[in-house]
């Protein structure tokens, strides 16, 4: 699985968001992308996603431009091969902790409890399966969109500030947790934060800017870790 990001551009109206984002993410990597508030981070990853449009250049998600995919081939794109951990959480109030977790599988026609069971322990949500949302503190409930992100071992897997409502006890557990899942399984993932702590177990490490990404030297977890992939050497893209 790769993902390929070339001149990609979005505005609202008249109102840039970002511009010229070029961007090459090799399966097994793991990236990192920080920057201000408001320049459009969460933006640039629904469109890697395909959940949301852009208005000039392209995303290429194992060979496929998504552009170029119906709504209906783009749901069946993210439900086989993505893992989206959503910063609103986006739980289902209906149903169980467990159930959460598990409908990824649920959709791809897959049953597997003991999964399901052994990410709610990576996450620290043991003896919880059966509770409701609305029976959670928004750390746990953050920790389920983890544990439903992972839990069909998607060979992308793009995180919105998956750390963003845990103390760093438990960040730090969570981010053990995404990075040894997606080392397991050969996946590539991109990371959306502005903690310093998660961005530094980055292979690489993006600030994202109103011209497009700027990228700085490899962090000591490309250095440390023999499974990660090496950064490109292109400048043209980062």
């Amino acid at each position: 699985m790769s993902l390929i990001i070339q001149n990609l551009s979005k505005h609202y109206a008249d109102v840039p968001v970002f511009s010229a984002v070029s961007l090459q993410v090799a399966a097994g990597e793991f990236v990192a992308i920080v920057g201000e508030s408001g320049v459009g981070k969460s933006t640039l990853l629904n469109c890697m996603a395909g959940l949301d449009h852009w208005n000039s250049g392209s995303v290429l998600l194992d060979g496929q431009d998504l552009s170029r995919l119906s709504d209906t081939q783009l749901a069946h794109l993210r439900r086989e091969k993505t893992g989206f951990v959503f910063q609103a959480f986006h739980v289902l109030p209906h149903l169980s902790v467990a159930q959460n977790v598990a409908l990824p599988l649920m959709l791809l026609g897959r049953h597997d409890d003991a999964r399901v069971q052994a990410m709610l322990a990576a996450v620290g949500l043991e003896g919880l399966g059966q509770r409701l949302p609305q029976q959670l503190s928004g750390g746990q409930l953050q920790r389920v969109a983890i544990a439903r992100a992972l839990i069909h071992a998607p060979k992308l897997l793009l995180a919105d500030e998956p750390t963003g409502n845990l103390d760093p006890r438990t960040a730090e557990r969570v981010m053990d947790a995404l990075i040894h899942q997606m080392r397991a399984s050969g996946a590539a993932m991109v990371l959306v934060t502005h903690s310093v702590a998660a961005a530094q177990r980055a292979d690489r490490v993006l600030t994202l800017t109103a011209t497009g990404l700027v990228n700085h030297a490899a962090t000591a977890a490309a250095h440390t870790d023999a499974s990660a992939a090496p950064a490109p050497t292109d400048s043209a893209s980062v």
